[in-house]
């Protein structure tokens, strides 16, 4: 763990938050020993992860309307660039795995490494606050963002949502229609929803990779 933190930059008081951040539910769920796995830290880091690029961006792109910093916040905070991030400081190699998601290196899958630096987020939150947290996050960002342009990423359910916004009326609503496969190999099927018609329809290994896909299969529909 000293090595982790290391690479980090930050030192935890309560070293619990870490492991749990590195804790994948398909090991929680094949030792079952009261294990907690990093579900709930990652949906507090997406959070915070959010509110961080938000501000950041906000006060250092003044000249980008709110359009362009929805995209730009897209593609600093997406499933590949969290991906490339854990990358970055080998998160893979701490992760607490089933032995079959091992087995089939979910250490490099996309979505485990960006769900584990979401929980690493949360961690570092909940063990020494929203600064460090701060810290944490924009040693990644503002380099992803000066690095010549961010990464590019079409971010299909936001071109959707501004196209839809137009009308106050409609209803928009991403809705799991399905999900098969082994903890260690899953794959997700989501419809978007447009009232209560379905307009899109997509897959993935993650939920956010089918709802970007369902956009994506409804711009296309609806000629975009």
């Amino acid at each position: 763990m000293e090595e982790l933190e290391k690479k980090i930059g930050y030192t935890f008081k309560n070293i619990d938050y870490l492991k749990t951040g590195l804790t994948h539910s398909s090991y929680a769920n094949e030792f079952k020993r009261n294990i907690k796995c990093n579900e709930r830290q990652e949906f507090l880091g997406d959070a915070v992860l959010s509110i961080v690029v938000s501000d950041y961006i906000y006060k250092n792109c003044p000249s980008l309307p709110e359009g362009d910093l929805t995209k730009l916040r897209a593609s600093l905070v997406c499933e590949k660039a969290l991906a490339g991030f854990a990358r970055s400081i080998n998160l893979g190699d701490y992760l607490l795995l089933s032995r079959g998601e091992r087995h089939c290196n979910g250490q490099d899958r996309p979505s485990i490494l960006a769900d584990a630096f979401e929980s690493v987020i949360a961690a570092i939150y909940l063990d020494g606050g929203m600064e460090e947290a701060r810290k944490f996050v924009l040693k990644f960002v503002v380099d992803d963002i000066k690095s010549t342009k961010p990464k590019k990423f079409k971010d299909y359910k936001t071109s959707l949502q501004e196209i839809i916004q137009k009308n106050p009326e409609e209803h928009l609503e991403y809705v799991l229609a399905g999900e098969s496969g082994p903890d260690h190999n899953k794959h997700f099927v989501v419809e978007v929803h447009l009232n209560s018609n379905v307009i899109g329809k997509g897959g993935g290994k993650s939920k956010k990779e089918a709802e970007q896909q369902a956009a994506r299969e409804a711009l296309e529909l609806m000629g975009y």
